[in-house]
Protein backbone atom coordinates (compact mmCIF):
# COMPACT_ATOMS: atom_id res chain seq x y z
CA UNK A 1 0.00 0.00 0.00
CA UNK A 2 1.65 3.23 -0.85
CA UNK A 3 1.77 6.63 1.15
CA UNK A 4 -0.86 8.51 -1.36
CA UNK A 5 -3.53 5.22 -1.64
CA UNK A 6 -4.97 6.63 1.81
CA UNK A 7 -8.20 6.06 3.13
CA UNK A 8 -10.53 8.74 4.54
CA UNK A 9 -10.90 6.92 7.66
CA UNK A 10 -12.75 8.56 10.30
CA UNK A 11 -13.63 7.23 13.83
CA UNK A 12 -17.06 7.88 13.17
CA UNK A 13 -19.46 5.73 15.53
CA UNK A 14 -22.14 3.21 13.76
CA UNK A 15 -24.70 5.99 14.44
CA UNK A 16 -23.26 8.19 12.12
CA UNK A 17 -22.94 6.34 9.45
CA UNK A 18 -26.48 4.94 9.71
CA UNK A 19 -27.63 9.08 9.93
CA UNK A 20 -25.21 9.62 6.76
CA UNK A 21 -26.91 6.05 5.07
CA UNK A 22 -30.53 7.61 6.25
CA UNK A 23 -29.85 11.22 4.82
CA UNK A 24 -28.67 9.30 1.93
CA UNK A 25 -31.85 7.60 1.46
CA UNK A 26 -34.04 10.97 2.23
CA UNK A 27 -32.49 12.70 -0.65
CA UNK A 28 -32.89 9.78 -3.30
CA UNK A 29 -36.54 10.10 -2.27
CA UNK A 30 -37.08 13.76 -2.62
CA UNK A 31 -35.19 13.45 -6.09
CA UNK A 32 -37.70 10.37 -7.20
CA UNK A 33 -40.13 12.55 -6.04
CA UNK A 34 -39.33 15.61 -8.17
CA UNK A 35 -39.17 13.47 -10.93
CA UNK A 36 -42.12 11.59 -10.33
CA UNK A 37 -44.57 14.66 -11.08
CA UNK A 38 -41.79 15.58 -13.77
CA UNK A 39 -42.94 12.66 -15.43
CA UNK A 40 -46.51 13.19 -14.59
CA UNK A 41 -46.51 16.19 -16.11
CA UNK A 42 -45.40 14.50 -19.50
CA UNK A 43 -47.03 11.29 -18.86
CA UNK A 44 -48.64 12.15 -22.87
CA UNK A 45 -45.83 12.45 -24.44
CA UNK A 46 -44.19 9.41 -22.40
CA UNK A 47 -46.81 7.43 -24.19
CA UNK A 48 -46.21 8.63 -27.25
CA UNK A 49 -43.14 7.55 -27.24
CA UNK A 50 -44.11 3.79 -25.76
CA UNK A 51 -46.59 3.29 -28.26
CA UNK A 52 -44.58 4.02 -31.00
CA UNK A 53 -43.21 0.68 -31.85
CA UNK A 54 -46.40 -0.81 -31.91
CA UNK A 55 -48.35 1.84 -33.39
CA UNK A 56 -45.29 1.20 -36.51
CA UNK A 57 -46.34 -2.15 -36.88
CA UNK A 58 -49.79 -1.80 -37.12
CA UNK A 59 -49.76 0.65 -39.28
CA UNK A 60 -47.54 -1.52 -41.41
CA UNK A 61 -50.37 -4.03 -41.17
CA UNK A 62 -52.84 -1.89 -42.45
CA UNK A 63 -54.66 -1.84 -38.87
CA UNK A 64 -55.34 1.17 -37.23
CA UNK A 65 -52.93 1.91 -33.66
CA UNK A 66 -56.16 1.67 -30.83
CA UNK A 67 -55.97 0.58 -27.23
CA UNK A 68 -58.90 0.53 -25.08
CA UNK A 69 -59.60 1.43 -21.69
CA UNK A 70 -61.22 -1.89 -20.04
CA UNK A 71 -61.43 -0.84 -16.18
CA UNK A 72 -62.69 3.28 -15.75
CA UNK A 73 -59.74 3.77 -13.76
CA UNK A 74 -57.37 2.08 -15.94
CA UNK A 75 -56.30 5.25 -17.34
CA UNK A 76 -55.23 7.15 -14.17
CA UNK A 77 -52.92 4.00 -12.97
CA UNK A 78 -51.65 4.33 -16.61
CA UNK A 79 -50.96 8.05 -15.89
CA UNK A 80 -49.25 6.85 -12.88
CA UNK A 81 -47.18 4.04 -14.24
CA UNK A 82 -45.64 6.25 -16.69
CA UNK A 83 -44.97 8.63 -14.32
CA UNK A 84 -42.91 6.09 -11.92
CA UNK A 85 -41.15 4.73 -14.87
CA UNK A 86 -39.78 8.20 -16.65
CA UNK A 87 -38.89 9.27 -12.86
CA UNK A 88 -36.85 6.55 -11.97
CA UNK A 89 -35.02 7.10 -15.16
CA UNK A 90 -33.80 10.26 -14.54
CA UNK A 91 -33.90 9.99 -10.92
CA UNK A 92 -31.16 7.32 -11.00
CA UNK A 93 -28.09 8.83 -12.27
CA UNK A 94 -28.83 11.22 -8.85
CA UNK A 95 -29.70 8.06 -6.73
CA UNK A 96 -26.14 6.25 -7.98
CA UNK A 97 -24.33 9.66 -6.98
CA UNK A 98 -25.76 9.13 -3.27
CA UNK A 99 -24.86 5.78 -3.09
CA UNK A 100 -21.46 6.84 -4.24
CA UNK A 101 -21.28 9.69 -1.68
CA UNK A 102 -21.62 7.08 0.68
CA UNK A 103 -19.80 4.03 -0.19
CA UNK A 104 -16.44 6.52 -1.63
CA UNK A 105 -15.50 7.70 2.10
CA UNK A 106 -14.59 3.95 3.47
CA UNK A 107 -12.52 3.28 -0.10
CA UNK A 108 -9.04 3.74 -0.74
CA UNK A 109 -8.20 6.14 -3.37
CA UNK A 110 -7.04 3.18 -5.72
CA UNK A 111 -10.53 1.41 -4.93
CA UNK A 112 -11.86 4.91 -6.43
CA UNK A 113 -10.14 4.90 -9.34
CA UNK A 114 -11.03 0.70 -10.38
CA UNK A 115 -15.12 1.05 -9.20
CA UNK A 116 -15.65 4.62 -10.64
CA UNK A 117 -15.38 3.60 -13.88
CA UNK A 118 -18.31 0.59 -13.08
CA UNK A 119 -20.39 3.79 -11.63
CA UNK A 120 -20.26 5.16 -14.84
CA UNK A 121 -20.74 2.57 -16.68
CA UNK A 122 -23.65 1.03 -15.12
CA UNK A 123 -26.46 3.33 -16.40
CA UNK A 124 -24.51 3.59 -19.61
CA UNK A 125 -25.63 -0.51 -19.65
CA UNK A 126 -28.44 0.55 -18.73
CA UNK A 127 -29.77 2.90 -21.58
CA UNK A 128 -27.70 0.43 -23.87
CA UNK A 129 -30.10 -2.44 -22.72
CA UNK A 130 -33.52 0.12 -23.09
CA UNK A 131 -32.50 1.28 -26.11
CA UNK A 132 -31.85 -2.19 -28.02
CA UNK A 133 -34.99 -3.72 -26.44
CA UNK A 134 -36.68 -0.31 -27.71
CA UNK A 135 -35.58 0.11 -30.96
CA UNK A 136 -34.76 -3.69 -32.20
CA UNK A 137 -36.68 -6.30 -30.17
CA UNK A 138 -40.12 -4.40 -29.70
CA UNK A 139 -40.95 -3.96 -32.84
CA UNK A 140 -39.75 -7.61 -33.52
CA UNK A 141 -41.52 -9.01 -31.12
CA UNK A 142 -44.95 -7.15 -32.02
CA UNK A 143 -44.53 -8.07 -35.81
CA UNK A 144 -44.31 -11.60 -34.31
CA UNK A 145 -47.09 -11.47 -32.65
CA UNK A 146 -49.12 -9.42 -34.58
CA UNK A 147 -48.57 -11.93 -36.91
CA UNK A 148 -50.63 -14.38 -35.23
CA UNK A 149 -53.72 -12.59 -36.23
CA UNK A 150 -52.86 -13.84 -40.07
CA UNK A 151 -53.60 -17.79 -38.75
CA UNK A 152 -57.03 -16.54 -37.25
CA UNK A 153 -59.12 -17.39 -40.40
CA UNK A 154 -61.21 -20.26 -41.23
CA UNK A 155 -61.58 -22.43 -44.63
CA UNK A 156 -64.48 -22.13 -46.24
CA UNK A 157 -65.85 -23.57 -49.66
CA UNK A 158 -66.83 -21.64 -52.22
CA UNK A 159 -67.59 -23.43 -55.29
CA UNK A 160 -65.71 -26.23 -55.05
CA UNK A 161 -62.25 -24.28 -54.03
CA UNK A 162 -61.01 -22.82 -51.00
CA UNK A 163 -60.88 -19.57 -50.00
CA UNK A 164 -59.75 -17.84 -46.82
CA UNK A 165 -62.12 -15.74 -45.10
CA UNK A 166 -61.41 -13.67 -42.03
CA UNK A 167 -62.84 -14.63 -38.79
CA UNK A 168 -62.72 -10.91 -37.43
CA UNK A 169 -59.59 -11.20 -35.02
CA UNK A 170 -58.07 -7.71 -34.84
CA UNK A 171 -55.88 -6.58 -31.90
CA UNK A 172 -57.48 -4.45 -29.55
CA UNK A 173 -55.62 -4.28 -26.67
CA UNK A 174 -55.65 -3.12 -23.39
CA UNK A 175 -53.80 0.38 -22.52
CA UNK A 176 -52.92 -1.23 -19.50
CA UNK A 177 -51.64 -4.26 -20.25
CA UNK A 178 -49.71 -3.27 -23.27
CA UNK A 179 -47.95 -0.33 -21.19
CA UNK A 180 -46.87 -3.06 -18.39
CA UNK A 181 -45.51 -5.48 -21.08
CA UNK A 182 -43.63 -2.64 -22.88
CA UNK A 183 -42.14 -1.65 -19.65
CA UNK A 184 -41.31 -4.71 -18.41
CA UNK A 185 -39.06 -5.56 -21.59
CA UNK A 186 -37.22 -2.04 -21.18
CA UNK A 187 -36.88 -2.99 -17.78
CA UNK A 188 -35.75 -6.34 -18.28
CA UNK A 189 -33.45 -5.95 -20.23
CA UNK A 190 -31.94 -2.17 -18.91
CA UNK A 191 -31.22 -4.63 -15.72
CA UNK A 192 -30.11 -7.38 -17.56
CA UNK A 193 -27.77 -5.42 -19.63
CA UNK A 194 -26.13 -4.79 -16.12
CA UNK A 195 -24.80 -8.28 -16.19
CA UNK A 196 -20.95 -7.43 -18.22
CA UNK A 197 -20.49 -4.87 -15.32
CA UNK A 198 -21.42 -6.98 -12.38
CA UNK A 199 -18.98 -9.60 -13.81
CA UNK A 200 -16.32 -7.70 -14.37
CA UNK A 201 -16.70 -5.82 -11.27
CA UNK A 202 -16.55 -8.91 -9.03
CA UNK A 203 -13.67 -10.27 -11.10
CA UNK A 204 -11.57 -6.97 -10.62
CA UNK A 205 -12.05 -7.29 -6.92
CA UNK A 206 -11.03 -11.04 -7.29
CA UNK A 207 -13.93 -12.64 -5.99
CA UNK A 208 -14.32 -14.42 -9.75
CA UNK A 209 -11.90 -15.93 -12.33
CA UNK A 210 -12.19 -15.97 -16.23
CA UNK A 211 -11.39 -19.46 -15.88
CA UNK A 212 -13.89 -20.22 -12.98
CA UNK A 213 -16.47 -18.66 -15.34
CA UNK A 214 -15.71 -20.48 -18.46
CA UNK A 215 -16.08 -23.52 -16.13
CA UNK A 216 -19.84 -23.00 -15.08
CA UNK A 217 -21.14 -22.09 -18.44
CA UNK A 218 -24.20 -24.53 -18.74
CA UNK A 219 -25.32 -23.24 -15.43
CA UNK A 220 -25.30 -19.84 -16.72
CA UNK A 221 -27.07 -20.92 -19.52
CA UNK A 222 -29.62 -22.26 -16.73
CA UNK A 223 -29.69 -19.16 -14.54
CA UNK A 224 -29.91 -17.03 -17.39
CA UNK A 225 -33.17 -18.82 -18.64
CA UNK A 226 -34.44 -18.70 -14.93
CA UNK A 227 -34.07 -14.78 -14.78
CA UNK A 228 -35.62 -15.22 -18.28
CA UNK A 229 -38.56 -16.50 -17.26
CA UNK A 230 -38.73 -14.04 -13.82
CA UNK A 231 -38.30 -10.85 -15.52
CA UNK A 232 -40.22 -11.07 -19.06
CA UNK A 233 -43.96 -12.20 -20.14
CA UNK A 234 -44.62 -15.97 -19.28
CA UNK A 235 -44.11 -16.99 -23.03
CA UNK A 236 -41.85 -19.40 -24.24
CA UNK A 237 -40.60 -16.46 -27.25
CA UNK A 238 -39.96 -13.70 -25.34
CA UNK A 239 -37.66 -15.65 -22.60
CA UNK A 240 -35.62 -16.85 -25.47
CA UNK A 241 -35.18 -13.77 -27.00
CA UNK A 242 -34.10 -11.83 -23.71
CA UNK A 243 -31.43 -15.12 -23.25
CA UNK A 244 -30.61 -14.53 -27.00
CA UNK A 245 -29.43 -11.45 -26.16
CA UNK A 246 -27.89 -11.41 -22.27
CA UNK A 247 -25.70 -14.88 -22.94
CA UNK A 248 -22.85 -12.99 -25.36
CA UNK A 249 -22.96 -10.23 -22.14
CA UNK A 250 -21.83 -13.56 -20.11
CA UNK A 251 -19.14 -14.22 -22.83
CA UNK A 252 -17.77 -10.41 -23.08
CA UNK A 253 -17.71 -10.31 -19.25
CA UNK A 254 -14.90 -13.61 -19.62
CA UNK A 255 -13.35 -11.76 -22.32
CA UNK A 256 -12.63 -8.45 -19.92
CA UNK A 257 -12.21 -10.33 -16.94
CA UNK A 258 -9.23 -11.82 -18.38
CA UNK A 259 -7.81 -8.80 -19.70
CA UNK A 260 -8.04 -7.42 -16.12
CA UNK A 261 -6.06 -10.93 -15.05
CA UNK A 262 -3.89 -10.58 -17.85
CA UNK A 263 -2.95 -6.49 -16.55
CA UNK A 264 -2.23 -7.63 -13.06
CA UNK A 265 -0.42 -10.55 -13.74
CA UNK A 266 1.84 -8.52 -16.28
CA UNK A 267 2.24 -5.95 -13.08
CA UNK A 268 2.90 -8.67 -10.43
CA UNK A 269 5.53 -9.92 -12.35
CA UNK A 270 6.83 -6.53 -12.95
CA UNK A 271 6.64 -6.02 -8.86
CA UNK A 272 8.01 -9.32 -7.94
CA UNK A 273 5.03 -10.40 -6.19
CA UNK A 274 3.69 -13.21 -9.06
CA UNK A 275 2.63 -16.46 -7.46
CA UNK A 276 1.51 -19.02 -10.22
CA UNK A 277 -1.56 -20.87 -8.14
CA UNK A 278 -1.48 -23.69 -11.03
CA UNK A 279 2.76 -24.61 -10.18
CA UNK A 280 1.43 -24.33 -6.26
CA UNK A 281 -1.38 -26.95 -6.83
CA UNK A 282 1.09 -29.12 -8.21
CA UNK A 283 3.82 -29.10 -5.66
Amino acid sequence: MTKTDEINDTSAPLIEHLKELRNRIIYSLIAFLITFFIGYAFWKPLFGILTHPMCKVLLSRGEACQLVLIKMQEGFFVALKIAMWGGFFLAFPFIAYQMWRFVAPGMYKSEKNAFLPFLIASPAMFMAGASFCYFVILPWAFQFFLGFQDSFKVAVETGGALAQAPTGVVFNGSMEAYLSLTMTFVLAFGLTFQLPVLLTLMGRAGLISSKGLKATRKYAVVGILAIAATVTPPDVMSQLILFAAVYPLYEVSIFLIARFEKQREVQAKADGTWVDIDDEDAA
